[in-house]
């Protein structure tokens, strides 16, 4: 028996403080002129410490890196290649540099403050260096090898892109900058994106082949693309965040994907698409709201199949604020709200909201379309209520900077509101065997009833 004075002690575990870094107190580099650089010569220090898994099942901790309140220029790209990493700030810092960049310099004087702030990112990667995809991203994660990386956490800080860049229109209007906030380039497991503020970025967050990846309560707004997942990937949530894209790109993008969660977000307008599925299956969208400006808010495309979209609220209605009223994502009202093409899934109980004066309808004086099932099989249409509605447009004469007041004051309005002639459902020739139950009245549904079921929405005193 050991004599407690020649006892070995055991090995004693990595203190939390050795793996937490402050940005502002890391000895290498300066966090304010170029917090990549700081951040990457972290990452640098935690590999070099956890070289090898522990005793003891001891394994690699990983790190936590905080960033607190102020602002960061980022001048050298962010390289992450290690698991259960989290970088943390202290807000995010979100404000509407899209007002601000609409507003005269005369009103702007008199602001409080102009730029987004919290523990604030600014992206200074230049647009011309950025040749593919991941190399305009202010963060880029990829490892190669056995396991996929893992739990790596972005959490509580704002990614700026400052500004976009002109393309022969209106520069600060274009959602064009050829910057990233947040790349994933290899297969990911169990990543976390929470309490985020990504504005003024071609592209928010993208991300390949995700398994459990959750990116909860957000602020991705004024991107030119807010989410995007491609590749292919499996169980992963996009819920509770504030989303919207530029005209030009998708608030929410998907690919090849199964099993995906879409709930309680809010979904702003101006995105080209709200929600834009490719070839995803076995999904779910529901309790959202969805926002648009434009035609197809959601689309399914290339053969989605057994997806469930369900209890949401969709309003279409134009685009009150001056500035933007010149741009839109190129569709006509022939397209559908909703577009459909795959099979099986299932449109429940959901409630469509369309308002727009006629003289706005593209093809002038056609009848906008609702639900477009353009192919595909035994998708079934319930429940759903479409309120189609049209009302003159008023001369709007506020200032640039009156945004907020000008979108709530449309939205509130819901006096003199007269019916407009729509077609609820349509289902294109080819595709069959469909059921449609109470989402339209017999004249607003288009479809082949000898191919397809259909029960038209009850009209009263008839």
């Amino acid at each position: 028996m050991t004599s407690p004075s020649t006892a070995i002690s055991p090995p004693q575990p990595s203190t939390a403080r050795s793996n937490y870094y402050d940005v502002t107190k890391y000895p290498v580099g300066d966090p304010y002129e170029d917090i990549g650089a700081v951040i990457n010569s972290i990452i640098g220090e935690i590999k070099g410490r956890q070289k090898v898994s522990g005793p003891n099942d001891g394994g690699k901790p990983g790190a936590v890196i905080y960033i607190p309140p102020g602002d960061y220029r980022l001048a050298t790209q962010v390289v992450i290649d290690v698991s259960y990493l989290k970088i943390v700030g202290s807000g995010h810092g979100f404000t509407s540099s899209s007002i601000r960049f609409n507003t005269p310099p005369s009103e702007l004087a008199h602001w409080h403050e102009v730029w987004p702030g919290g523990s604030r990112i600014l992206v200074d990667i230049s647009a011309e260096v950025a040749n593919g995809e991941a190399a305009g991203a202010a963060f880029y994660v990829k490892r190669t090898g056995n396991p996929r990386i893992s739990s790596v956490e972005f959490a509580d800080f704002c990614i700026d892109g400052l500004h976009f860049v002109d393309d022969g229109s209106d520069r600060e209007n274009t959602y064009k900058n050829g910057k990233t906030g947040i790349y994933v380039g290899s297969a990911n497991d169990s990543f976390r994106i929470t309490g985020m503020g990504l504005i003024y970025l071609e592209h928010g967050l993208t991300v390949y082949d995700a398994d459990a990846l959750a990116i909860d309560n957000n602020f991705i707004a004024e991107c030119g693309n807010c989410i995007e997942l491609k590749g292919m990937g499996q169980a992963s949530r996009i819920a509770n965040n504030f989303i919207g894209a530029g005209y030009r790109g998708h608030s929410i993008y998907a690919e090849n994907y199964g099993g995906i969660l879409v709930s309680a977000n809010n979904v702003f307008p101006r995105g080209a698409s709200s929600v834009y599925f490719s070839g995803v299956v076995r999904s779910s969208v529901t309790g959202n709201r969805f926002h648009s400006f434009y035609p197809g808010m959601l689309v399914l495309a290339a053969n989605c199949c057994e997806n469930l979209v369900s209890s949401n609220h969709f309003l279409r209605d134009r685009e009150p604020w001056t500035p933007m009223q010149k741009y839109d994502n190129g569709l006509d009202d022939l397209f559908g709200l909703l577009r459909i093409d795959g099979s099986n899934n299932s449109i429940i109980a959901n409630h469509i909201s369309q308002t727009i004066d006629a003289q706005y309808i593209k093809p002038l004086a056609a009848k906008p379309v609702i639900i477009n099932i353009v192919s595909g099989r035994g998708n079934y249409i319930a429940n759903n209520h479409i309120v189609a509605t049209t009302e003159t447009s008023q001369n709007n004469d506020a200032p640039a900077s009156a945004c907020f007041s000008t979108q709530v004051g449309a939205l509130l309005s819901t006096n003199n509101l007269k019916a407009l002639q729509v077609t609820a459902v349509l289902v294109q020739e080819g595709s069959v065997q469909n059921t449609v139950l109470d989402s339209g009245r017999d004249e607003q549904v288009v479809m082949d009833r000898a191919m397809n079921a259909f029960r038209g929405t009850p009209v009263p005193g008839q």
